[in-house]
């Protein structure tokens, strides 16, 4: 009798497991569809080299901006839901504009900041592999699944020619994780009590223009961070033509994100203790652009900013939930704080994961450099 009891469960179990992979399939039925029909782009067009560029960069484009942008102004949609989606396409896609623009002129031509013309990035791709293509599709699944995964690792990786130069990145991000993390934190615990006392009711009207000046340049410090991870596809000297192919690329994609309201990565954003707050949200933008201007400062090497935005928001919440008092449900517990902090870093780290496999795979200098890591030979 306990047997076929514990059957019945086990089925009821595996019955409500395939139950729920149709459901999900059902649902996203359209979106699998789109997925199938680029894999089968990118197989088709990785022999031919001139196509394959700029499929790779459309792919990466979308898919960076669906996924990585949305560190920077995801709080700014956030705490600006209730404006039309077109003025705050227009600001930030100015921006985009003004900054890569500047870089392409005074770098001959290179729209990184050169970003790309650091130690195993400076070679521009001669062909493509059906894997390197493939990769922004990768990311495109991961932002689906409402991962915040580093599109650094994931698009930079698969084109490194020198092994140490993914060390160096792995390095810088994790590096940048642990200052915001930290950084969070500190600030948090200085201001909590100056937030609790003043941050209540309808914030004052110098508020939004403050906002959106501090979103605008952290903005543009993101563009001259992750511009690379876009244009890692293309020459490093792009002429006229190919420059305002690039930028009109990006500034409708922007458009597209800013009509979807960010899309499903924005959650990540969303569910943080009072972002949508416009005074909260500035506060971690001005943060977070000064972590990446400081980085920016540095060096040229590349790095994840999907680290240094996660560690600040993980930081932000845990100092939130240590120094207030829970109010009901509004507030998170410290252990729950914990949680969505761990969860986070672990969508980041199964990013990483599949972007160094990706690398591995792809490189043979790469995996001759892990391999001599590893077993010193």
């Amino acid at each position: 009798m306990a047997k076929k009891i514990t059957d019945k469960i086990t089925q009821d179990k595996l019955s409500g497991f395939v139950y729920q992979i149709f459901d999900i399939t059902k649902k996203e039925s359209n979106f699998i569809a789109v997925i199938a029909v680029l894999t089968f782009i990118c197989g088709a067009v990785s022999p031919y080299p001139d196509i394959a560029m700029w499929v790779g960069f459309a792919l990466a484009g979308y898919s960076a901006i669906a996924n990585d942008s949305i560190q920077t102004i995801g709080t700014f949609i956030a705490s600006n839901s209730q404006r039309p989606w077109w003025l705050l396409w227009l600001f930030i896609g100015i921006i985009f504009l003004i900054t890569v623009t500047h870089s392409w002129l005074r770098y001959d031509g290179d729209v990184s900041s050169q970003i790309l013309l650091s130690k195993g990035f400076s070679e521009a791709p001669q062909s493509f592999s059906f894997l390197q293509l493939s990769a922004p599709i990768i990311l495109l699944i991961l932002t689906r699944m409402r991962m915040p995964v580093s599109t650094t690792f994931l698009l930079l990786s698969v084109f490194s020619t020198d092994g140490s130069a993914i060390f160096s990145v792995l390095q810088k991000s994790f590096s940048g994780y642990l200052l915001a993390f930290a950084m969070a934190i500190v600030v948090w615990f200085v201001v909590g009590a100056f937030v609790k006392k003043y941050f209540v009711g309808k914030p004052s009207n110098w508020w939004i223009p403050l906002q959106w000046i501090i979103s605008g340049a952290l903005w543009a410090a993101w563009i001259m961070q992750d511009a690379a991870n876009i244009a890692i596809f293309l020459p490093r000297s792009l002429s006229l033509g190919q420059f305002i192919a690039f930028c009109s690329f990006i500034f409708l994609g922007l458009g597209l994100l800013f009509y979807l309201k960010g899309d499903k990565i924005q959650g990540i954003v969303n569910e943080k203790s009072g972002i949508t707050d416009v005074r909260a949200a500035t506060i971690v933008d001005f943060i977070y652009a000064l972590l990446l201007f400081y980085f920016k400062s540095l060096s040229n090497i590349p790095m994840s900013t999907t680290w240094v935005f996660i560690g600040l928001l993980g930081g932000r919440e845990l100092a939130i939930s240590l120094t207030k008092k829970r109010r009901k449900k509004k507030i998170k517990s410290t252990k729950d704080s914990f949680q969505m902090v761990g969860r986070d870093l672990a969508y980041a780290t199964i990013g990483l994961i599949v972007s160094m496999i990706l690398a591995i795979t792809i490189n043979e200098n790469v995996r001759k450099e892990l391999l001599t890591f590893v077993f010193g030979q």
